[in-house]
Parts: structure tokens; C-alpha cells; sequence
């Protein structure tokens, strides 16, 4: 067999562009906003579509003859009606119990930040593979009905319930403690249970971008 000429042209296989090959397939700008319209479409009708209801009814008026609430829907209509008579001298007593809810939500959401964010970076710096178990942990509560959570909390508070079998067991109380008697201690506690997964998952990314530029 004779060597090839050097004369004759080598044939050079065609190469392929790597840019080509990096993007992969060509989207649309917008494909990926598209995915998100389902999703819109349920918070608008499960959501904001109740919450504009309530608004209406806050910001509405007052059925004279059965002095119910009635909502209005227009804005232009809206009055502080309703809350001229919560507000009032006959109604005094709404005042505390407003005082004392905007008290309960700063309490908690201060301590549902502090735990949280604490939380989110353990998991973002240390979580290493046993990350993904940790964020299924985190996400499990939402499987289950946020009534059914409050109500298993409510036989654990009981004063028959294992808190304080527990606590009385272990002596760390004189007597059983009447947990459900609207103590404000209760209340945040139930609040923090509540809502703290919703502050520590949008954590993590956060928490990992901070802790990237330290780790090599």
C-alpha cells in the first residue's frame, strides 16, 4: 500500500461549533415566563381574588337593616366605615384585641427570622449531601392541612396531653400548665409552627450565596 502523497489535501472533519453545542436548543424569550401562567392563574382565582373580598368588605358598608357588613367591589366606593366602628368608643374592646394581634405578629415573625435563617445556613453551609433530605424535611409539613397541624398541637398542649406529662414527669413544673387558656406565649408559639417554613425555604440560596466567596 503507498503512503499518501503529500501533495494531496488532507480532509479535515468538519468541526462543530462549540457555542452551538453549549446552548444546546434555541427558546423562545418567552417560553419559561409561559410555564408560569398556570401557576398565576391559581393564586389569582385561590388568592388575591378572596383577599380583594375581603378588602371589599373591611373598606364596605353596613346593611341597615340587619347591621351586617356588605362588601363593595369598587374601589372609588370604599369608606372606613367598618373600621370607624371597630375603632370606636362603643367598640373598644376590638382595639385590644387589634393591639394585641400586631404584638403576636411581630413577635413571631422577629423569632420566625432569627430561626430560619439560622436554619437556612447550617443547611446551605454544612448540609453538603444530606442537603436534599433536609429541604424534603423542611417541605413535608406542607402535605399536611394546616388545620390538622393546629389540631394536633392543640391535644399536645392539652392539659392532658404529653407537654405537660412531660414537663410534670421531668418536674420542670409544679402542676400542669393550661396552655389553650389564650396565653400569649400560645399564640407565637403556634404562629412560629405555622409559618416558619415559608421563611426558611427562599433562606438557603441566600444564605449560599453569602458563604460562596469564603468557600474554596
Amino acid at each position: 500500500m503507498s503512503a499518501p502523497s503529500e501533495a494531496e489535501p488532507v480532509r479535515r472533519r468538519p468541526q462543530r461549533s462549540h457555542r452551538a453545542a453549549d446552548e444546546g436548543i434555541h427558546y423562545s424569550r418567552w417560553f419559561w415566563p409561559s410555564l408560569t401562567i398556570p401557576a398565576s392563574i391559581w393564586l389569582a382565582i385561590l388568592f388575591i381574588l378572596p383577599l380583594y373580598t375581603v378588602i371589599s368588605i373591611a373598606f364596605g358598608t353596613v346593611d341597615p337593616i340587619f347591621r351586617g357588613p356588605l362588601p363593595v367591589y369598587e374601589p372609588w366606593w370604599w369608606s372606613g366605615e367598618q373600621f370607624g366602628r371597630v375603632l370606636g368608643d362603643s367598640f373598644s374592646f376590638y382595639r385590644i384585641v387589634y393591639i394585641h394581634t400586631f404584638e403576636y405578629v411581630i413577635i413571631a415573625s422577629a423569632l420566625c427570622l432569627v430561626l430560619a435563617y439560622t436554619v437556612a445556613y447550617y443547611v446551605a453551609r454544612y448540609g453538603g449531601k444530606r442537603k436534599t433530605l433536609l429541604l424534603v424535611l423542611l417541605i413535608a409539613p406542607f402535605f399536611i392541612s394546616y388545620l390538622m397541624r393546629m389540631l394536633a398541637w392543640i391535644n399536645l398542649l392539652d392539659t392532658e396531653g404529653y407537654i405537660n406529662k412531660i414537663l410534670t414527669f421531668l418536674h420542670l413544673v409544679p402542676h400542669r400548665i393550661d396552655w389553650l387558656s389564650g396565653r400569649p406565649s400560645t399564640v407565637i408559639m403556634g404562629l412560629m409552627y405555622g409559618y416558619i417554613p415559608y421563611m426558611i425555604l427562599p433562606h438557603p440560596r441566600r444564605a449560599r450565596d453569602r458563604v460562596a466567596p469564603h468557600v474554596r
